[in-house]
């Protein structure tokens, strides 16, 4: 089944690219709100097939492709941007991500952005916020995937607390109970791990600070289901439930015997992973009772979306708040950002750029001076590194890997190292806003509003063309020097520069 003609004008997609399981939610935007319209889930266990060294086993890359390639099929025909295909845990910590997120890209035809573990959280809380509607009351929301597991607490539709921690139901089984035998040794060690982990945030998320604890995911889910076929839960999850299924898992000794009321066959592997951090998350933080939410990852990543299809992105938030952090003169970097979006429009269609490109010259334009908090020495190697791992909303890592790059590179030398770490199918338009950024920066040196002159940018193959007024060169020397070196700069990327 593909997307139809009809359909793909108003449809959008999330592809929640898992540790444990790989989820798709398609959607039709009616009346101003989401309506589902198809789901798919398949129990892939990715972050089973990576081992302490970071390589994926080839089998489970199979797998996962197999089922990505099930997923394209249903994706066909829906628009570049309509579709969002977040990794998570796994993809971050895999040896060789970026090849397995070109073959996923293949398969899907969309591109697969990494994000954080706080990006992650910020995303599942807008999932359950959206699921649950306001109440008025600060929320705790827990979710426990294969790989990771993050805490969030909010209220309405705003995280206040974000953290991502190092433990899920695939990675607590593989630590503790590799061979699928649950000893009273073997669940003590498991709670300890999960104990370490919490400690450092446990008193940001203990029970003082929150009127009601959210449960989301697939380890959720399965607690539920199986404490409600137990009968000893029925409408939520509670510590006195959890406890028991601790006792059930004693009984049971291993995987092999594990038979429980509503314990899916797929889920079973994980489950006592699952079952031990959830126990050790709400002994922690002094949970004594959980509801279930149907959103979660996929569905803020869908919400997310549509904020950005209404110019209502939370990336430009984020730029905002950086540049508040980092104390950047707004004046300076209005004044760069609009000679650069000026020289763009000059260039857009013969370097066949688009509104996307224009929004990373404009964020990189406005924040390309963050690095002088640090220091005015290297400025742009300290920018370059608060990008590429400050906590920005809304940006995965292949997009802080972009801003990274503009950063680093809108002055001095041309950084080989930080274009490469741009994914290779961003690199050509980075390569093209590079020179953009950098005649804004020269052409507003003096950090002066005095308006510039009529300046003509076009592109002849692979040289750029700058005309200025007639004498304003003359009139301008130290502007026609820095001019002079950019155009020895340039030719790292292939261009030539004439200034005339």
């Amino acid at each position: 089944m593909t997307a139809s003609a009809s359909e793909s004008g108003n449809t959008v997609a999330a592809v929640d690219l898992g540790s444990n399981s790989f989820h798709m939610v398609v959607a039709r935007l009616q009346g101003g709100e989401l309506r589902v319209v198809d789901r798919i889930k398949t129990m892939v266990r990715l972050g089973e097939g990576v081992d302490a060294r970071g390589r994926l086993d080839p089998a489970v890359r199979e797998r996962a492709l197999e089922a990505l390639d099930r997923f394209g099929q249903r994706l066909r025909g829906l628009p570049r941007g309509s579709v969002r295909v977040v990794g998570t845990n796994t993809l971050r910590v895999m040896r060789d991500a970026q090849g397995f997120q070109a073959a996923a890209e293949s398969a899907l035809g969309h591109g697969v952005e990494v994000v954080s573990g706080v990006e992650e959280a910020r995303l599942i809380y807008l999932g359950v916020a959206h699921s649950l509607g306001d109440d008025g009351q600060r929320r705790l929301v827990v979710d426990i995937g294969g790989g990771s597991t993050e805490l969030i607490v909010g209220e309405g539709v705003m995280p206040l607390h974000m953290d991502s921690l190092e433990m899920g139901c695939v990675r607590l089984a593989r630590q503790c109970f590799p061979k699928g035998r649950y000893t009273p040794r073997a669940l003590d060690r498991a709670a300890l791990r999960v104990a370490q982990e919490l400690e450092p945030v446990a008193r940001r998320y203990h029970n003082a600070h929150w009127a009601q604890a959210v449960g989301a995911s697939g380890t959720v889910r399965a607690v539920q289901a199986v404490l409600k076929g137990l009968d000893l839960s029925p409408d939520a999850i509670t510590l006195d439930g959890l406890l028991r299924l601790r006792e059930c898992l004693t009984r049971a000794g291993r995987e092999s015997s594990l038979d429980l009321p509503g314990l899916d066959a797929d889920r079973r592997p994980v489950f006592a992973g699952g079952v031990m951090v959830l126990l050790g998350v709400f002994q922690g933080l002094g949970i004594q009772r959980m509801v279930a939410s149907d959103g979660a990852l996929r569905e803020g990543v869908l919400h997310d979306l549509l904020g950005r299809m209404a110019s209502r992105d939370v990336r430009d938030q984020a730029i905002t708040a950086m540049m508040a952090r980092y104390h950047v003169d707004a004046e300076q970097a209005n004044r760069v950002s609009g000679t650069a979006r000026h020289l763009f429009g000059q260039v857009r269609r013969a370097w066949g750029l688009d509104d996307e490109a224009e929004a990373w010259l404009r964020w990189a334009a406005e924040t390309h001076e963050i690095g002088l908090d640090i220091a005015h020495g290297s400025y742009h190697r300290h920018g370059e590194y608060l990008a590429r791992h400050s906590d920005l909303s809304g940006f995965s890592s292949q997009d802080q890997a972009v801003l990274a790059a503009l950063i680093r590179c809108h002055r001095r030398k041309i950084s080989r190292k930080a274009l490469d770490a741009v994914p290779d199918n961003r690199r050509l338009r980075v390569e093209r806003l590079i020179p953009l950024l950098r005649l804004a920066t020269v052409l507003h040196r003096s950090r002066l509003d005095d308006a510039l002159p009529a300046v003509a940018l076009r592109r002849r193959d692979d040289r750029l063309d700058l005309r200025f007024p007639a004498g304003w060169l003359e009139a301008h020397p130290l502007t026609r020097a820095d001019l002079a070196e950019e155009s020895t700069a340039l030719k790292r990327l292939g261009l030539a520069l004439r200034v005339r």
